[in-house]
């Protein structure tokens, strides 16, 4: 069983309840963070001094405060830290259950386990840590009903780049600029106007404008 975990949970009811299991778990060494920021340090510093985390039990939406964050959600944390420690096991354990967010996470190869929080999730959160401390990935039922959508939309990582930019106000060019810095492909004006173009077909959208209220409003990106 794990010894050491590392809780990213700016929620203090549910990181007393996550805190319950461990107990519940003999879990020996567990250290809290409210903040993605602060979960990185405390990682990095058990990194540095070789006594790295076995297992980090991480939310995704974190609340905006006065702090400015360099890793503003628990998907940011999870790949930073993932870069730190390939070894380290990581349970998302969260609300959201959008199958677009959770087909990434599972696609990006950075995950274990994925509990949805909800009724029975403190109960699937242990079935969780037993699953992935024997090597086995998990799953909450919801998370699974989630992903065998046979509707389920989902989008290609260049087309979340392509819309993510459009909604932050970049232009084309600068979208094609971004592409060609990040060598995100193909990264022609000419081929981002016809994915634009394509997805406007697809989601019936009138206008560009109108085309990124639809995927924001379901949860695309």
């Amino acid at each position: 069983m794990f010894k050491k975990v590392l809780i990213a949970e700016d929620n203090d009811s549910i990181n007393f309840a996550v805190r319950s299991v461990m107990q519940e778990l003999d879990i020996e060494k567990v250290d809290h963070a409210q903040y993605c920021d602060s979960a990185y340090l405390l990682a990095k510093k058990a990194i540095l001094e070789n006594e790295p985390f076995d297992l980090l039990i991480c939310d995704l939406s974190f609340k905006n405060d006065h702090r400015n964050e360099n890793l503003k959600s628990g998907k940011d944390l999870i790949a930073a830290l993932k870069k730190e420690d390939p070894n380290l096991t990581v349970l998302v354990n969260s609300v959201e259950d959008h199958p677009q967010t959770v087909k990434t996470l599972w696609e990006s190869g950075n995950i274990n386990g994925y509990v949805c929080k909800g009724r029975n999730g403190m109960k699937d959160l242990k079935e969780a840590i037993f699953a992935v401390d024997r090597g086995d990935s998990f799953n909450s039922l919801d998370i699974e009903n989630a992903l065998k959508q046979s509707n389920m939309l989902v989008l290609e990582d260049f087309e979340i780049n392509l819309l993510s930019y459009i909604a932050n106000g970049l232009t084309q060019e600068e979208i094609q600029s971004k592409f060609r810095e990040k060598k995100i492909f193909p990264n022609s004006k000419s081929t981002i106007e016809k994915r634009l173009k394509e997805l406007r077909e697809e989601f019936n959208a009138r206008t560009t404008p109108h085309l990124i209220g639809i995927v924001k409003d379901l949860n695309l990106i």
